[in-house]
């Protein structure tokens, strides 16, 4: 598939309440204020919210797909190889989780 920065932005802004702010040298993207997804190393990766469980599994499983950042081993946050991505499916995917870890419960009500 080959995602792109483009591709991450499209989704994210397409999510209710989402703005996309350039902060610590980055896209980044925010559900009512709240962060949920940078633009990390030339917008090659992203950055989403992932519980600490969650994320040492997938990158025990898929380390060729996702890492995480050395100033982000204790924070719940994954990121993700934009390259290794299986399809557009799998990025929407990713992106929407982050998303509903961050939006206010009136949004979640209702998103899709």
């Amino acid at each position: 598939m080959s995602a792109t920065g483009d591709d991450v932005r499209a989704l994210a802004l397409s999510l209710p309440e989402t703005t996309e702010q350039f902060t610590w040298g980055m896209p980044t993207f925010r559900v009512a204020g709240k962060l949920f997804l940078t633009l990390p190393e030339a917008e090659t990766s992203m950055a989403v919210r992932c519980p600490i469980v969650d994320r040492d599994e997938l990158v025990v499983a898929e380390p060729n797909k996702f890492w995480i950042a050395t100033h982000e081993v204790s924070n719940a946050w994954v990121r993700v190889r934009l390259t290794a991505l299986d399809d557009r499916d799998e990025l929407a995917a990713i992106v929407l989780d982050s998303w509903r870890q961050a939006a206010p419960g009136h949004l979640l009500d209702s998103d899709g």
